[in-house]
């Protein structure tokens, strides 16, 4: 009778605490329409308390998953870049992005799964008259929509808010290649990069070694596989800004990626060739090869559109050639021009 007790007890008591978990699953559940309960078993997720980094990235990025889903190749990878309005204003950076998928070899494809992140209302506008896929990144109490100059102060806050939203992204589960907008692409960047890399970034110089630590990495372009690794890394790349104050991610990379936490964190880095991911910095002359071309080391909005529209005539002259004419004559990038000055 005692043991029936017991038992009846046991029963009891487990349907009371499965009532009680199911009622706090219904209560969440009304309260998340994004269907945050799918990410909660995910391995990117596994540092710190799932449940509630989950609760807090739906508060802080309502509608983003739903967009990163559209957006998704089908193995939860998309192609992201950040942009204000005075880089989305008609015939401005935006539309030359744009119009550099169209034009290289079997990129237009990749339109579907670029995710434009407007850092204004402005820009937000814009975006959803030319893209399917827009996400509108506020920042309370900063207008980002004017140009922002190099180093000045607003300029690293965007800098340091796109560090944070790109862990944002890792820690739901979604890997990226991460481009700047005043990047033009030709080819398919995935066939040049590794498969067992974590993170793999562009170099302002590179020194023909991909894991040589001192490439001069570039911030404007990187591939990242969401993972505990990637995210701890986002994390102290993020927290490492306030021990180099005035200094933008990219410098301060440069700072850390020779640190002994990132060495236990086990994260596995690679540096692009400039040959297939190219820039002003160290501009290529192989139309071959070149994947990706950059308008580094030029400053200012009106300087970069300059070369840049530059650029992608002489792309579309090079595609304009007979493949006979294309070996018989080596074509020349006329960039960088005013990027020089």
């Amino acid at each position: 009778m005692c043991g029936m007790w017991r038992t009846r007890s046991s029963v009891l008591i487990l349907l009371f605490v499965a009532l009680i978990s199911l009622t706090c699953v219904i209560l969440f559940y009304t309260a998340s329409p994004n269907q945050l309960i799918k990410w909660l078993p995910a391995k990117s997720l596994s540092l710190g308390n799932s449940w509630a980094r989950g609760i807090k990235l739906m508060k802080e990025y309502p509608e983003l998953d739903s967009i990163l889903q559209k957006a998704d190749m089908g193995n939860k990878t998309v192609i992201i870049t950040t942009l204000n309005y005075a880089w989305a204003t008609p015939d401005s950076m935006i539309d030359l992005f744009l119009e550099s998928f169209h034009t290289g070899e079997g990129t237009s494809r990749f339109l579907n799964n670029l995710v434009i992140v407007s850092l204004d209302q402005k820009a937000y506008n814009r975006c959803t008259s030319i893209h399917s896929h827009c996400f509108i990144l506020k920042t309370k109490g900063i207008d980002f929509s004017g140009e922002k100059r190099f180093m000045t102060d607003d300029y690293l806050k965007m800098m340091w808010r796109r560090i944070e939203f790109l862990r944002a992204v890792l820690e739901m589960g979604y890997s990226f290649i991460f481009t700047d907008a005043d990047i033009m692409w030709f080819r398919n960047p995935f066939d040049h990069l590794a498969t067992d890399a974590d993170f793999q970034i562009a170099c302002d110089r590179y020194n023909g070694n991909p894991t040589d630590l001192n490439n001069a990495v570039n911030g404007g372009f990187n591939y990242v596989k969401s993972n505990d690794r990637t995210i701890q890394f986002y994390r102290y790349w993020y927290s490492s800004h306030k021990l180099y104050p005035g200094k933008h991610d990219q410098d301060v990379l440069n700072y850390i990626k020779h640190n002994e936490e990132i060495r236990k964190m086990g994260l596995s880095m690679r540096f692009l060739d400039t040959s297939y991911f190219g820039g002003f910095c160290e501009p290529r002359k192989d139309f071959t090869k070149i994947c990706t071309m950059h308008a580094n080391c030029c400053v200012g909005l009106k300087t970069k559109l300059h070369d840049l529209r530059l650029m992608l005539t002489d792309w579309k002259n090079f595609q304009s050639l007979a493949i006979q004419d294309r070996l018989l004559q080596e074509p020349l990038w006329r960039t960088p021009m005013q990027c020089k000055i």
